[in-house]
């Protein structure tokens, strides 16, 4: 038998019918959708008189408009409420399960998938969201769909997919003392550009993945979007199995022996041909920062930002981006003053993301010209920043924590960054006005946050293990 790709034994899998030589109808085993983009494709239903197919293979929450304080009031804005408002009708119209904001299972959509045993290996996993790449971290085929294709999948469970390429990146070497997932996926977004990944699906790999927990291999999968690429893609393993037995206790999931026995299939062969293959030297990754509008943007925290490129339309929109952060070529970003924080997001608003905050945080006050956005990715997050008693260390370096949602990932609630201030932010997009018009966004890892919010400047994560 021919040698196969992890992708490519999960894709096959799911094949109902081809179209032709490069596209397939593939099955969908679980649809995620939100406030967002579902709306309109509920009403392609309506008008064409169609309920959806298979309702138990679908779950809804509400994320992105929801606010982050006084989540026991209705919804301030108007048009937030009216989109939340609209889930909740469409879900009950349908039977679909559905986590509102007074839920004790609600939290962004890649964030609540895999934490409640939703998200398992071998799936074929979609949402009106690029990042659902986040459960690909899994062993799980998984990407972001546009509203036509999220009605498609509603009549269906099927969708028409171009068969991507495949890359595989193998990472080796031992990372360097604080440097983190969020770093690791950044150097490599700089490394091969935004646009670098574009029409493959990535396969990470090698030693250093091999020892990420679940909640780091969703950073590096879900950020896989951010450098073109359709999805990430982890082999499930120990790890994964683990993660996944215990977050269906949450959900009273039941894992047959059969299940399990295919887990243990989904790997790439020895002598599988990917399209493309890539090696990073782990040795070489510190703790990142981005410089610009796009995450390919970063350079080491201690880095200095790169002269512009050679062709002129790269060099007009590089000179264009840092004129709209205030920054210059040469210039070294330590000691750059910042405005806000922002921990959270699909990126890192997990309970690990928290514990590598308050690592820093403990026994240490808040920079007074810092506010910060404290936000957990889920009710079950927040439930155990409490347990764990993180609240406390948090309250006693003057922060707040404030109720799950996305937040100011992209300012859908009120959650905003001024026009003009300097946010250093767990997100995962820097772009022009994605955390509020005129917002500057420099992404960096929980740590860098955390040593950025003591200091109230930009700062090495690393003198805080030195020390």
């Amino acid at each position: 038998m021919e040698p196969k790709t992890l992708f490519e034994k999960i894709w096959d899998s799911h094949v109902v019918s081809s179209i032709d030589s490069n596209t397939d109808i593939i099955y969908i085993d679980q649809h995620y959708i939100h406030e967002v983009t579902s709306p309109q494709a509920f009403e392609g239903l309506r008008k064409r008189n169609i309920k959806v197919f298979r309702p138990k293979q679908t779950l809804a929450t509400a994320d992105h408009n929801i606010p982050t304080q006084n989540q026991h009031l209705p919804i301030p804005d108007e048009i937030s409420r009216g989109q939340v408002n609209t889930l909740d009708e469409n879900c009950k119209e349908h039977g679909i399960t559905y986590f509102g904001m007074q839920h004790p299972n609600n939290g962004i959509v890649h964030v609540i998938g895999p934490e409640l045993g939703y998200t398992r290996p071998g799936m074929t996993i979609v949402c009106g969201d690029s990042h659902t790449s986040t459960h690909g971290a899994f062993g799980a085929i998984a990407f972001g769909i546009g509203t036509s294709e999220v009605e498609m999948v509603f009549a269906s469970q099927c969708i028409p997919q171009v068969r991507p390429k495949t890359m595989r990146i193998n990472l080796n070497g031992e990372t360097p003392k604080g440097v983190t997932a969020k770093d690791i996926i950044m150097y490599i977004i700089a490394e091969l550009s935004s646009g670098g990944a574009t029409g493959y699906f990535v396969e990470y790999a090698g030693q250093v993945i091999e020892k990420l927990n679940m909640e780091e291999r969703m950073t590096i999968c879900n950020m896989s979007i951010e450098m073109g690429a359709r999805g990430g893609l982890i082999a499930p393993d120990s790890v994964t199995f683990e993660y996944v037995e215990n977050a269906t206790k949450l959900s009273g999931f039941k894992i047959s022996p059969k299940e399990r026995e295919y887990w243990n299939t989904l790997k790439t062969d020895p002598g599988a041909v990917f399209d493309k293959e890539i090696g990073i030297d782990a040795t070489k990754i510190h703790p990142m920062i981005t410089y610009g509008t796009n995450p390919g943007m970063a350079i080491p925290v201690d880095g200095v930002i790169p002269n512009p490129p050679s062709s002129k339309k790269e060099k007009e929109s590089f000179l264009k981006s840092l004129d709209y952060m205030g920054f210059k070529p040469g210039m070294k970003l330590l000691g750059q003053k910042i405005d806000y924080v922002f921990l959270g997001s699909c990126t890192n608003g997990r309970i690990e993301d928290f514990r590598a905050f308050a690592s820093i945080i403990k026994g240490r006050k808040k920079a007074s010209n810092v506010t910060a956005y404290i936000v957990p990715g889920s009710k079950n997050v927040e439930e155990q920043i409490y347990s764990e008693g993180l609240d406390r260390v948090f309250n006693e370096a003057g922060f707040e924590i404030r109720q799950p949602g996305c937040s100011a990932c992209l300012a859908m609630n009120e959650d905003k960054i001024p026009a003009g201030k300097y946010a250093v932010s767990t997100s995962n997009r820097n772009f022009e006005g994605r955390q509020g018009p005129g917002a500057r966004t420099l992404l960096a890892s929980p740590l860098t946050a955390a040593a950025c919010a003591i200091t109230g400047e930009i700062v090495n994560p690393m003198q805080f293990f030195n020390n």
